[in-house]
């Protein structure tokens, strides 16, 4: 019998190679940087946030300097995910390199802590969903987005397919965390977006959790899986309609 593979200890061997003459907290920013545009400019429309986030991504790979180490981390995210969706994989890595310090004191709530406190609530979510088309769940302080993970791991379990009756909303001050939450709801394929911006000096605003309105000093970050026909129809409804959408809930 094969022992399970350590993906964390596999992460760290590579990411420590590329700290040799930058701080752990400037590569993992630039890592993370780099992940998320990756992800995200496969899909965005916007002509100006797409050549914005590559030029952002070139100066982060030029720092990093390492393309082939970059390519195996991701793949170890993926990996570690694909392995074992229950787990704030990311969340965990920043927590062992003490990055939070970066935040004085930063400090994630553990993912089983997030798994317990999803369970209370999952219930209820699955009732509205018999009686609705689609529900949307959303932290205001996502971090790295444990709790919306455990979220759409316990609606899997009970049968739900998330990827197109839950819409995952998420939003944070900390640019780098909200983009570590953007590149694990993208990679467990959840539905939805991440907002970065101070959740009370500026919250999300828009007339549906569909169509968010980005404000100044907002970065809006939609999943791949937010593009599906699904939620595109979806969008288009609301646009015709201007109303509510088939006994939504939030």
């Amino acid at each position: 019998m094969m022992e399970p593979v350590n993906y964390e200890m596999l992460f760290m061997d590579s990411f420590k190679m590329l700290c040799t003459h930058r701080s752990a907290w400037q590569v993992w920013a630039d890592f993370v940087t780099v992940a998320a545009i990756s992800i995200s400019n496969v899909l965005e429309s916007d002509v100006d946030i797409f050549k914005a986030r590559e030029r952002e991504a070139k100066d982060c790979g030029e720092r990093l300097g390492d393309n082939e180490t970059l390519t195996k981390l991701f793949n170890i995210i993926v990996s570690a995910l694909e392995s074992n969706p229950r787990q704030d994989f990311l969340g965990s890595l920043y927590m062992h390199l003490e990055l939070g310090s970066h935040w004085k004191g930063q400090f994630f709530t553990p993912y089983h802590v997030c798994e317990l406190m999803a369970g209370l609530g999952a219930n209820d979510r699955i009732e509205e969903l018999k009686n609705g088309h689609w529900i949307s769940v959303n932290d205001c302080a996502c971090g790295a987005g444990a709790t919306l993970l455990a979220m759409a791991n316990k609606l899997r379990e009970a049968g739900i397919n998330y990827q197109e009756r839950v819409l995952f909303v998420a939003q944070d001050i900390d640019r780098i965390t909200g983009m570590m939450c953007y590149i694990q709801l993208s990679l467990l394929g959840c539905p939805g977006y991440v907002v970065i911006a101070d959740s009370l000096c500026n919250p999300l605003t828009g007339r549906s959790p569909l169509m968010p309105a980005l404000r100044p000093g907002q970065e809006i970050w939609c999943t791949p899986m937010f593009y599906t026909d699904t939620w595109h129809y979806r969008r288009l409804i609301k646009r015709i309609t201007g109303g509510p959408y088939d006994g939504h809930k939030e």
